[in-house]
């Protein structure tokens, strides 16, 4: 009897493998596209920062630890910063609750935008955790990687996506996105913020606010006047980015930005 031959579309072998890989990248644009269609996501404010953060009281704990146990003092001062970066999680969170809270009221739809994070923890976790806490739908952009980051609690299920390609996943955080808060990060952070920054700066993405949440650290990280000097990006570049110490500060130049857009909205 002659084997039935297996449909192409159902061959895993070749769909994994590398001839495929095309097919692979179309379906992480169409599938997250049918998704975001089927939950009436169209805006999202996205939050960028360290899948490292601590919330601050397992910072504290963690250093309270080390210190009763005798750990190596750069062991203790490594906890101690880590509790320095832990402020921003609940700063995170409440700025996320903040603008759940201003979607709902801010036009004629349900939601003005969604809260968006790339899904994994620390201070992505925060954001999810905000737009949670005001009863809110969020989104997470999670990625595959060698050592797992696993989605955080936070996220709304329908919009809990995982990207295989690094390119597809910051595809979709620019596509919807109407607004981005920068908070401490690494390599990570630093480059999906310049890769929105340099869209905006060529006109190949929509103009949108950008805030850059921690003076404290954002002035040792990077060092923009420098770029400035150097006449590698105009003075006017400058104007593409807010600064913020609060989440009260930071929540106000974002409303007072995003509320011309989603106040016009029809009903």
């Amino acid at each position: 009897m002659t084997a039935v031959p297996t449909k192409a579309y159902r061959n895993l072998e070749f769909l994994t493998g590398p001839r495929a890989r095309t097919l692979r990248i179309l379906a992480e644009y169409l599938e997250p596209e049918s998704r975001f269609d089927e939950q009436g996501v169209q805006d999202m404010v996205v939050f960028f920062g360290s899948a490292r953060a601590l919330d601050p009281q397992t910072a504290a704990a963690q250093l309270a630890a080390a210190i009763a146990n005798g750990a190596p003092e750069t062991e203790q001062a490594r906890r101690r910063m880590a509790c320095r970066l832990a402020r921003y999680y609940d700063d995170a969170r409440e700025l996320a609750r903040q603008l759940a809270v201003w979607s709902r009221t801010a036009c004629h739809r349900t939601e003005a935008f969604v809260i968006g994070s790339g899904g994994g923890p620390g201070l992505m976790e925060a954001a999810n955790r905000g737009a949670a806490d005001a009863g809110c739908r969020s989104v997470g952009l999670n990625i595959s990687l060698p050592h797992e980051q696993a989605p955080n609690a936070y996220i709304t299920p329908e919009l809990n996506l995982e990207f295989h390609y690094f390119f597809m996943r910051k595809l979709w955080f620019v596509h919807l996105a109407c607004a981005l808060v920068a908070f401490p990060g690494g390599f990570g952070t630093l480059d999906e913020l310049a890769e929105v920054l340099t869209l905006i700066q060529t006109g190949r993405s929509r103009q949108m606010p950008v805030v850059l949440y921690g003076r404290e650290f954002w002035r040792e990280v990077l060092d923009l006047e420098a770029l400035v000097r150097w006449g590698t990006i105009a003075e006017e570049d400058l104007d593409l980015i807010g600064w913020a110490d609060s989440p009260t500060e930071a929540f106000t130049y974002l409303r007072d930005r995003l509320a011309p857009r989603f106040a016009a909205t029809p009903p």
